[in-house]
């Protein structure tokens, strides 16, 4: 059963979501059958690589013309939504940067057997370490770590090895209607919007894997809405 994961790396609610999943998936007795496919999503798309801020309240409040007050207030609801689930949420020590080459990272990663992986130590570093998951020998620290051969990791940075990929899933996002992540899409038959509790996702597996091996459908039908992180610097 396929499950399809849209998200960035830079998205408090997408990481929150990926905790919930999981623990959903622990409870699930047909995890074994799973077979997960991380998304690229770019939350900000036109930041430009080499651009970073330092500070995550000053970026929100110049993208969304908040006080700095209220950037640290709305980020502060969202850390406790993340310590509720398991994950630590640091936006005092956040990067903001351009996640291309990070998606490009990922894809390669799940051409190894290891996306899952590198998908939390990229979340891990971003909110939890405060690294900038833009920076070259950053991606290829995180990309040992989680198993991956340094040379492959190396050569693939120093190309355009995977633009395709992050690009079609982008695409493909815009194709169906995605317009915020996370987003999970359950055999091509179900979805789930936002960082829904836990009980929704295990719930949704449920449904999607009595109905495993039917024909995909070309439609998405019973999304459920949840927390998640739009373009426009909403997140909500």
């Amino acid at each position: 059963m396929k499950i399809e994961i849209w998200s960035d790396i830079v998205c408090p609610f997408c990481y929150i979501g990926k905790r919930n999943f999981e623990t959903a998936l622990a409870q699930f007795d047909e995890a074994e059958f799973v077979e997960l496919e991380w998304k690229s999503f770019q939350l900000d798309p036109e930041l430009p690589k080499g651009t970073t801020y330092a500070d995550t309240y000053q970026y929100l409040a110049e993208r969304k013309g908040l006080s700095i007050a209220q950037a640290k207030e709305m980020t502060s609801s969202v850390a406790a939504t993340g310590k509720n689930a398991g994950v630590t949420l640091n936006f005092e020590k956040a990067v903001i940067a351009n996640t291309w080459d990070a998606h490009r990272l990922i894809h390669l990663a799940q051409s190894k057997g290891a996306g899952t992986r590198v998908k939390e130590a990229l979340f891990n570093a971003h909110f939890t370490d405060g690294k900038d998951i833009s920076n070259r020998d950053t991606l290829v620290e995180l990309g040992k770590k989680a198993g991956l051969e340094e040379t492959p990791v190396i050569a693939m940075l120093s190309s355009d090895a995977y633009a395709h990929e992050v690009a079609q899933d982008i695409q493909e996002a815009r194709n169906i209607g995605i317009r915020g992540v996370p987003f999970f899409v359950f055999n091509r038959k179900y979805a789930v919007s936002g960082a829904q509790p836990p009980e929704v996702f295990l719930q949704t597996l449920q449904k999607a894997v009595a109905e495993w091996r039917a024909t995909n459908p070309d439609t998405l039908i019973n999304v459920t809405e949840g927390p998640s992180c739009s373009p426009d610097g909403t997140c909500d």
